[in-house]
């Protein structure tokens, strides 16, 4: 995907962030045939905004998360049509098995809620049942991707356990650039290239809860969310 427009104001990467981590992830993403190229994109023109925190999951980190996040999304330019991904990694902490990852996952994902006093992001629903819903931080919606060297994915076999926010916006402007059908199914191809078989989670939005696919595991027809929004 080509990107244009005048570039935001955010970092490109956290002046004090983990290097190690850094260097990891981008080789992680362009050097081992990542399916998403989207991800490529976004770290081959330094447009990723890579912050580590110390525990995983903890009210301590959401605060640190919810601060560089609210300064990510007050210097984005909603006007260009390039796109920058927020990544929370955290160097630190043991090995998660996929349940474990998933856990952790959500649980951070809800003490950052209980600490975020903006609306939710009313282009999406926030009920998790809902198959419009989508992830609200300081008013705007975010699609996660988490990822741990554990998973069953190997899309998502990151170096370290990470969470990824993409904002929910920036699938509406693909779509809005005509581009979004085009980019979905190249990703998916890659993904069978890579896998042998395409990710059984993945389904466009509004055609099922993206909760499912939060976490990178399949999970199952009955599973339920384990996150409900409290206000």
């Amino acid at each position: 995907m080509i990107s244009f427009g005048v570039k935001p104001k955010v970092k490109k990467w956290k002046v004090n962030a983990d290097e190690a981590a850094e260097l990891a992830f981008k080789d992680f993403v362009l050097t081992k045939d990542h399916p998403c190229m989207m991800a490529q994109t976004v770290v081959d023109q330094n447009h990723l905004d890579l912050h580590t925190y110390d525990e995983f999951p903890s009210r301590r980190t959401a605060k640190e998360i919810y601060k560089d996040l609210q300064n990510y999304i007050e210097n984005y330019d909603f006007e260009s049509n390039e796109f920058y991904t927020f990544m929370a990694v955290f160097k630190d902490q043991d090995s998660f098995s996929e349940t474990q990852f998933e856990t952790a996952l959500w649980k951070q994902l809800e003490f950052l809620h209980d600490i975020d006093n903006e609306d939710w992001d009313p282009e999406v629903s926030d009920n998790p049942e809902d198959k419009n819903f989508s992830f609200s931080i300081a008013g705007k919606a975010f699609y996660m991707v988490g990822m741990h060297p554990n998973s069953s994915r190997k899309a998502r076999q990151s170096p370290y356990p990470a969470i990824a926010f993409n904002l929910h916006w920036q699938f509406e402007k693909l779509r809005e650039m005509g581009a979004f059908n085009t980019v979905r199914d190249k990703i998916r191809e890659r993904d069978i290239e890579l896998q042998g078989n395409i990710n059984p989670m993945l389904e466009d939005f509004g055609e099922n809860s993206e909760a499912r696919q939060y976490s990178g595991r399949k999970v199952e027809e009955e599973w339920k969310c384990p996150f409900h929004r409290k206000k």
